[in-house]
């Protein structure tokens, strides 16, 4: 919780709809900050956490009532490769949800007075290959194999107290059935975001089929997409709040491309914020945007749903 007035996000999103912030990274990148790495942002949560809390008051500041985590790509693996042992590996897991929680203060602090959220992402098991992968899946292994890379790290996670866990950019619904098992008693509620490409998961599964494995799962509270084109929403709002009935979360890219081979974006921008009201009316209850959105764009977000709601009201 951020303060004694904020409720918990379930019960939020039941009353309304809220705005997530933007792309970590290429706030961080505007900001200077080198993210060739392979830990890609989590990088700066060992050798720069400040500038990460200074990217999560950015997007607060610019609007957004729940701020998502570094931790996408921190994994106990990934830390080990740098030489970091399981100990300061699970320290800068919940050092990511402490800066989120550090940035609100400041928010807070600056005369921001409407409640704000923490989500702790977990990202796919790709992420940590960092080869791309997270937009292939289909790893070769097992959902029980998969179960046993996220737990350890869902468990630090959970501990750290965000208000929910973003289960987000899962390509594959055999790894979104690992991540559901894993979140069973935490604790902690949960949100599970696919990427997309079209109408099917990036492994190939109907969206369908891969949004009914939450509908029945009380810890998820809400479920949508992310990291995928801003083209391809609309339809999976839809289907997602047809097969769920839950709440729908979703932030898609800019609609440029990554190419994973250089490491870099290419194409054109299709991101408007005038598509959030389209999104909204359709069950998109908490809405902002991931890579190379920026807090600039999260305003716009803010703005559109601002009159969206007062439009409503009237």
């Amino acid at each position: 919780m951020t303060g004694n007035t904020t409720p918990p996000l379930a019960e939020a999103l039941a009353a309304g709809t809220l705005v997530l912030d933007g792309g970590m990274s290429n706030q961080l990148g505007s900001a200077g900050h080198d993210l060739s790495d392979a830990l890609w942002s989590a990088r700066l949560l060992a050798d720069r956490p400040e500038a990460i809390t200074e990217a999560h008051l950015a997007y607060f500041e610019a609007g957004a009532d729940v701020a998502i985590t570094s931790s996408y790509q921190a994994t106990f693996e990934g830390f080990a490769r740098r030489g970091l042992d399981r100990d300061r590996a699970a320290g800068l897991l919940a050092l990511s949800v402490g800066l989120a929680r550090e940035a609100a203060t400041r928010a807070r602090a600056r005369g921001i007075t409407r409640p704000l959220w923490v989500a702790a992402s977990v990202g796919p098991y790709g992420a940590m290959l960092a080869d791309g992968s997270e937009y292939r899946g289909r790893y070769g292994l097992t959902i029980a194999e998969l179960a046993a890379f996220h737990r350890p790290r869902l468990e630090v996670l959970a501990a750290a107290g965000p208000d929910a866990l973003a289960l987000e950019t899962v390509p594959d619904a055999d790894e979104a059935e690992a991540l559901l098992r894993t979140v069973r008693g935490l604790g902690v509620p949960a949100w599970l975001s696919y990427t997309i490409s079209g109408d099917r998961t990036r492994a190939g599964q109907p969206l369908e089929e891969a949004f009914a494995l939450a509908a029945d799962a009380d810890e998820v509270i809400a479920v949508g997409v992310n990291c995928c084109a801003p083209e391809d929403v609309d339809a999976a709002v839809e289907t997602a709040a047809r097969v769920t009935g839950k709440p729908v979360v979703v932030y898609p890219n800019s609609g440029e491309r990554w190419d994973a081979g250089a490491r870099a974006w290419d194409g054109r921008s299709t991101f408007t914020a005038t598509q959030v009201a389209g999104w909204r009316a359709a069950g998109a209850r908490l809405i902002g945007g991931c890579c190379r959105v920026s807090p600039a764009a999260i305003t716009a977000i803010a703005d559109v749903l601002g009159a969206t709601a007062d439009t409503a009201s009237d």
